[in-house]
């Protein structure tokens, strides 16, 4: 039963956010708009990014991300055939800076989040936290795998300062908090 409660923390977390960034392979239903607001953007086609700086705050459908920084990278092929469908294909979105995903009953944070749209991959790193109604896991960093449906949650290294060789570190380990009803 534990082991369940600990998956599905993290798993509906990131399925749902995930899901909605690129529908599975086949889907052919109309996703809503995601909507952007930040004190600044910039795009650049060099690159294919479009990077938002300042209080970021993203929106599609419940799902919302908050952060200080967000860079949204193209699939250059997407940008560069004239003849391709006017929709941008994202291969990978970065947010950086007091991170905050949040949809009907669950939140996660982090200090950064990556999401591969190629391997449909997310990863919330730096002190990475998710909550489902008052059930609570964290550690360094959590890692959903959409397609295999497999979540890790992975612990950090802290150095504890010290003298000499009293200088030690300390492993911070996976933490989970299950509230009984």
């Amino acid at each position: 039963m534990g082991k369940i409660k600990i998956f599905s923390i993290s798993a509906i977390l990131l399925f749902v956010m995930c899901g909605i960034f690129q529908p599975a392979a086949g889907a052919k239903e109309k996703e809503p708009p995601i909507v952007v607001e930040a004190d600044q953007m910039s795009s650049t086609e060099e690159s294919n990014t479009v990077l938002f700086l300042g209080n970021v705050d993203a929106k599609q459908g419940d799902l919302r991300i908050l952060s200080d920084e967000m860079t949204v990278y193209y699939h250059e092929a997407a940008t560069q055939d004239q003849e391709a469908d006017t929709e941008q294909k994202i291969e990978k979105l970065v947010c950086v800076g007091n991170v905050e995903l949040s949809s009907a009953e669950w939140l996660g944070t982090s200090d950064q989040m990556i999401y591969y749209s190629g391997n449909r991959k997310v990863m919330l790193i730096g002190d990475a936290k998710a909550w489902q109604g008052e059930n609570m896991i964290a550690g360094e960093k959590i890692v959903y795998y959409i397609d295999e449906g497999r979540s890790e949650v992975v612990g950090g290294t802290t150095t504890v300062i010290g003298e000499g060789e009293k200088k030690e570190e300390k492993k911070q380990r996976v933490k989970m908090t299950i509230m009984q009803k």
